[in-house]
């Protein structure tokens, strides 16, 4: 039996699987390079967008910010004189007028952050938990919450343009003459009220996001959970403190982040809302660099303080990953 089957089989043995060795490594690996290339290739076109968007003009932001690029040399400016990191040391001489004013708008920037990222994450979980239980209309309030988030910003800070007027806005008018909480129509837009107003829009327009996430967070927890909690006698409270944050601390880790960077980077909401001259109490760093560059007509010194900023927020972008990173390994051991 053995020899029929050696010479039906022309002296080989026979074998059930694919030939093994390296003709068999070669027949495998055009099917491989596909399979692992196949994903960067369709990455591909995003990857390019990004090129152009993004890092091209990154990359020429921070080339000019070591040149001395004014006015002067607009129409050519890859003819400025190379003035190495003089604009970077004005920028960080916060004894000199440059500095000084650059170190306020910081500030008031880091107080407008931690304000508003705070108020719309408290504001956004807050309803979204509201959310939660069934009741008649929630899908209405559901919608009417996201309407702020979902407007176009330009409509919407213009809006509250015409609210915050001195003499017929509707703040005043609700504020003043209604409630009679103040002695007289306050100024919005300028003084120290300025801060209060683009605070109020900025959160105005910013919690429905957070709502929004954290409501999607929500469907992930088991209802199971807060059921046992019940019957073990805990209340809403405890709940909420015991099973709802700690469920959505990796939620609330990635959109603390994100509302970070967007109410740190913001330039709309104040720009529309004051103009191309912010007031003292409201000078957000964004607004700062365009008055730097386009104002004073120093884009060279207006590139250093955006490179300045792009790398305080990598340094905070870092440190927040490293933190929860951290974090969260610590919780896997435990």
């Amino acid at each position: 039996m053995a020899a029929t089957v050696a010479r039906a089989t022309g002296g080989r043995a026979p074998h059930d699987g694919p030939p093994a060795g390296p003709a068999a490594g070669a027949a495998r690996r055009p099917g491989r390079v596909r399979r692992v290339g196949l994903p960067y290739l369709l990455l591909l076109p995003a990857l390019l967008l990004e090129l152009l968007v993004h890092l091209v003009p990154m990359v020429i932001g921070t080339v000019m910010s070591f040149k001395e690029l004014t006015q002067f040399f607009i129409r050519d400016w890859g003819a400025a004189p190379w003035s190495g990191l003089d604009n970077y040391t004005v920028a960080v001489d916060f004894d000199g007028p440059v500095g000084a004013d650059l170190l306020h708008s910081f500030l008031i920037t880091v107080a407008f952050t931690v304000l508003s990222v705070g108020l719309c994450w408290a504001l956004g979980t807050a309803a979204a938990i509201c959310m939660q239980d069934t009741f008649r209309g929630r899908g209405l309030l559901r919608a009417l919450f996201l309407v702020p988030y979902a407007l176009p910003v330009y409509a919407a800070v213009i809006t509250w343009v015409f609210m915050f007027q001195h003499d017929n806005g509707l703040v005043n008018h609700v504020l003043h003459d209604q409630l009679g909480l103040t002695d007289k129509p306050s100024f919005w837009l300028i003084g120290d009220n300025a801060f209060v107003a683009l605070l109020t829009v900025s959160v105005w327009k910013g919690w429905p996001f957070a709502f929004l996430i954290v409501m999607a967070g929500l469907q992930n927890i088991p209802r199971e959970l807060y059921e046992a909690a019940a019957l073990d006698g805990a209340g809403v409270w405890q709940q909420i403190r015991r099973i709802t944050l700690p469920s959505l601390r990796p939620v609330n880790q990635v959109l603390v982040l994100v509302l970070f960077l967007w109410t740190f980077n913001d330039f709309n909401t104040p720009y529309v809302l004051f103009g191309k001259s912010a007031p003292a109490s409201a000078d957000l760093i964004s607004v700062h660099i365009y008055q730097e560059s386009f104002a004073t007509w120093n884009f060279g010194r207006g590139s250093a303080m955006s490179v300045l900023l792009l790398l305080f927020l990598l340094v905070v972008t870092g440190v927040h990953l490293a933190v929860t990173s951290r974090g969260r390994r610590v919780r896997t051991r435990a």
